[in-house]
């Protein structure tokens, strides 16, 4: 009995879930496209995450409570509440339509927590031609052979295996993530140059997967110093893109301001009429972009007094992006 409370309570390491996860992917190999994995992969991850915690979080409540109303409530719930019937076990139940389905209730997740509206619903599980009933099907099931709550797997490393998910599919399906993701040495040399330090507020207008927002935290927590006093910013202009780091932050136990948006077209961080200032800017920006011509033109924020990046690349105008304090 002893053994049995032993495994039970015993947290996963990063290794065993890294090639748990993994095998995700070979799940969908040859029935769907490799730039495709991260789509139906790091949703599924996320909601087993936020499902799990919030069955954790509602078994000690009722204990404590011993009301099942009571357990149910937002104050009990840290990280997502999940509505009645919005469960994982509950997509587990289902036999036809198991995409529709699980659509349904990743929607109904964002309708009761607004900041995960187009982070938990932005792939789309019933397109049979995309993911096939039965690869989904056998993903849910993979999904279900461990508990991903806090009891078995802490925030960091279960951010630290999310990481390692991105860098995977970077590797399978470079051409497309190479356009959001930077390797994680790169971005740990640009955070130890800038050395933040607590209070700093820290913007990356390109945020991509969110790495360096999320590395500028752990730096801070290396230094033994308290990274809640570093205050994270950014902007993403793909709009999937933007739900990874948004899950990514989450999955991390971090809080950040993540907003979807053309940072050069259309800057989200304002002050009335004018850029808001940050005490550092981190950021790797795609490359020779073109058609900002017009936009930069005619820039109602006045970011180019002194001239205007080339047509056929907007390089040279990502150094006016935002402010530095």
């Amino acid at each position: 009995m002893a053994i049995q409370r032993k495994l039970l309570n015993e947290q996963l390491t990063q290794q065993e879930l890294e090639t748990w996860l993994w095998k995700a992917a070979d799940i969908l190999r040859g029935a769907v496209r490799p730039e495709r994995y991260s789509s139906y992969v790091l949703p599924l991850l996320f909601f087993k995450r936020l499902s799990d915690v919030y069955q954790e979080e509602f078994e000690e409540a009722l204990r404590k409570y011993k009301s099942e109303k009571v357990a149910r409530e937002s104050f009990v719930h840290k990280l997502a509440n999940i509505p009645k019937g919005c469960l994982w076990d509950d997509i587990r139940k289902e036999t036809k339509d198991v995409g529709g389905k699980l659509n349904d209730i990743l929607g109904e997740i964002a309708k009761a927590n607004a900041e995960l509206d187009g982070v938990i619903n932005r792939a789309d599980f019933n397109k049979p031609e995309e993911i096939p009933a039965d690869r989904l099907v056998k993903l849910i099931e993979h999904f279900s052979q461990k508990k991903l709550g806090n009891r078995k797997v802490p925030p960091d490393v279960l951010g630290n295996v999310y990481e390692y998910l991105l860098k995977q599919f970077n590797e399978e399906a470079p051409a497309k993530a190479g356009e959001f993701y930077t390797p994680r040495e790169v971005v740990r040399a640009m955070v130890e140059i800038l050395d933040p330090d607590e209070g700093s507020e820290i913007y990356d207008p390109c945020a991509g997967t969110g790495g360096m927002l999320i590395v500028s935290h752990y730096h801070l927590l290396s230094k033994k110093k308290e990274p809640q006093r570093l205050f994270l910013y950014g902007q993403e202009i793909n709009a999937e893109t933007c739900a990874i780091a948004r899950m990514n932050v989450i999955l991390h136990g971090l809080q950040a301001e993540i907003r979807q948006g053309d940072t050069l077209a259309d800057p989200k961080f304002l002050e009335g009429n004018s850029l808001r200032k940050f005490d550092f800017l981190l950021a790797n920006p795609m490359w020779n972009q073109d058609g900002y011509r017009d936009a930069m033109e005619n820039d109602r924020l006045g970011r180019f007094p002194y001239g205007i990046a080339p047509a056929s690349s907007a390089d040279w105008g990502w150094s006016r992006v935002n402010g530095i304090g």
